[in-house]
């Protein structure tokens, strides 16, 4: 087998998985096509995704049914400000043989150590105990009485967070912002998805759904992901992209100065390239265009710009921000390939 056929099959198998996966849960989820979309890239990239929405929205059904999917392991995290770190990693306790009456410190795994976590509204917990998830989101371990427990992989943090209530929540600290690939939207539903809700959950029948895949199969789709090919200049302008949002470079543009406190870091243009990399294979392509970073930089970006006070006051977001730089940073298409130019802000 060639390698263009071996790419080919490859793309192929990507899609197939899409389209099986997204049938399985239109049995529970109606609509939500591109929340799903973006949820699925974060899967297949590697990454951790936040999923912000008001509440009725299914976010925590539809994390629960894409684990069940995926014939993985699943825990639910219900975030409380009572909430200690040790009841996210586990602790150690003293457990005593009966053979021998020796005692002996054994650790009680947490409900971390599961393929798929559900941090339920992971803003209600104070920073100590948001922070005992950093380890386990960039390492994949654990680390309890100075000895490391691995995560069993693949090993994904899909959050949901309230974006209406403020009263009781502790806002996510930059850093561990900056650790989840996407910030996904979760939007009310049309008309016609709400009538169609409604006729899907006030019957007594319950949909089932059919495992598609297992943990060895998405860690090598994972792989395949990895695998597909960039270019230079997609790869300069996903660059640029990103350092147009940093006030002190050169490359950003006028509004960007006057409404931004900080700017995207470097994570923000590998996931960029990872999300482009998922998005082309997702659409049956071995290649990425600049396109699929365009399409990813919204949910990339919008925790990775903090707006000033200024920007606050009038009413400008992270999403107009990122809309204004997609039309200012512009890709060109010649003689087949991609280059990038910073047009006038």
């Amino acid at each position: 087998m060639n390698a263009e056929s071996q790419e080919t099959l490859a793309a192929r198998k990507l899609t197939e998985a899409h389209r099986v996966i997204r049938a399985e849960l239109a049995k529970q989820i109606v609509g939500m096509d591109r929340v799903i979309d973006e949820l699925l890239v974060c899967v297949f990239s590697r990454g951790h995704c936040l999923l912000v929405g008001v509440p009725g929205l299914a976010k925590t059904l539809l994390v629960s049914t894409l684990a069940r999917t995926l014939s993985l392991s699943f825990a639910r995290i219900q975030f409380t400000p009572d909430l200690m770190p040790a009841d996210i990693t586990g602790t150690e306790v003293i457990q005593e043989d009966k053979a021998t009456g020796q005692r002996a410190f054994k650790f009680l795994r947490g409900p971390v150590f599961a393929n798929v976590i559900l941090a339920d509204e992971i803003n209600r917990t104070p920073p100590k105990t948001q922070a005992a998830l950093l380890e386990a989101m960039q390492e994949h371990q654990v680390t309890a009485g100075g000895q490391k427990y691995p995560l069993e992989e693949p090993f994904f943090v899909l959050a949901t967070e309230n974006p209406i209530e403020q009263e009781g929540t502790y806002p996510l600290p930059e850093a561990q912002l900056d650790r989840f690939m996407f910030n996904v939207r979760v939007e009310y539903p049309s008309r016609d998805e709400e009538l169609e809700i409604m006729r899907l959950t006030t019957t007594a029948a319950v949909p089932q759904v059919t495992k598609v895949l297992g943990a060895p199969e998405i860690l090598a789709l994972q792989d395949t992901v990895r695998g597909v090919p960039v270019s230079d200049a997609v790869l300069q302008y996903a660059v640029r992209l990103v350092r147009a949002t940093r006030l002190d470079g050169a490359d950003a543009p006028a509004f960007v100065k006057e409404s931004l406190a900080w700017g995207a870091g470097p994570r923000a243009t590998q996931y960029l390239i990872l999300g482009g990399k998922a998005r082309a294979l997702l659409q049956g392509r071995f290649y990425v265009s600049s396109e699929d970073i365009r399409a990813v930089a919204h949910p990339v970006l919008r925790h990775r710009l903090i707006t000033n006070f200024s920007a606050e006051a009038e009413g400008v977001t992270p999403d107009g921000i990122i809309t204004r730089l997609l039309e200012t940073v512009r890709p060109n298409e010649a003689d087949g390939r991609e280059h990038a130019e910073v047009l006038g802000s």
